[in-house]
């Protein structure tokens, strides 16, 4: 079942946001005082408004109640991410998550109400960095603080042993959990299948125990 989502702020983060939410299959309302922002996203959206959510007759008028999530992407002006964070929780919208880029920021959002705080820039950073800190590294998925899955090319002293033969659980503490092939995640025999040179893997575990793998340490 679709999720709704109210989308408060159409900069670049606000933007991506509702195009990734609709991409899922959630309905989708954006706002923004911004009429050219809004009438950019406006076809490829459930419905969009034009308006100042400072305003709080307007943001009334959306019914925050009725939303699963109300995402407030207001950049340029934290007083106006206070005030309307603030508002959506005392008209009742369920679950309020709302952009923030320094720590002090983030605190005074919780502090009047808001359910969890993202800092969009800074996760990208720290995303990239622990991407790129592994050789070869496609894809990225932190499943938590130091642990992760990769999406590699498998390195080339690798091509044409198994997994049974490279024995790289024992070696390198990381779990090979599957191979990519046209888009679709495959289970890899440890006895039977061979790795080729252009093989793409999913390894699971911390990221400086996967790096020592595609060195060869």
């Amino acid at each position: 079942m679709a999720s709704t989502f109210l989308v408060i702020g159409l900069g670049r983060f606000g933007t991506n946001l509702a195009l990734r939410l609709m991409d899922s299959g959630n309905e989708v309302l954006v706002i923004d005082s911004d009429e050219e922002a809004v009438s950019r996203i406006a076809p490829h959206v459930t419905q969009s408004k034009v308006g100042d959510c400072m305003d709080e007759e307007v943001l009334r008028s959306l019914d925050p109640s009725s939303f699963d999530f109300c995402f407030v992407c207001i950049s340029e002006n934290f007083q106006s991410s206070l005030e309307t964070t603030s508002l959506l929780k005392e008209m009742g919208a369920p679950m309020v998550v709302a952009k923030a880029d320094r720590d002090l920021h983030a605190r005074l959002l919780l502090k009047i109400g808001a359910d969890e705080v993202v800092f969009p820039e800074r996760d990208m950073a720290q995303r990239t960095a622990v991407r790129f800190s592994v050789n070869g590294a496609l894809e990225y998925i932190e499943l938590a603080p130091g642990y992760a899955i990769f999406e590699l090319d498998v390195p080339d002293d690798w091509a044409g042993s198994t997994l049974l033969d490279l024995d790289i659980r024992k070696r390198w503490n990381v779990n090979v959990i599957g191979r990519k092939e046209d888009g679709a995640i495959l289970p890899i025999d440890a006895v039977k299948f061979v790795f080729a040179a252009d093989t793409h893997i999913l390894v699971a575990g911390r990221p400086d125990d996967i790096n020592r793998m595609v060195k060869g340490k």
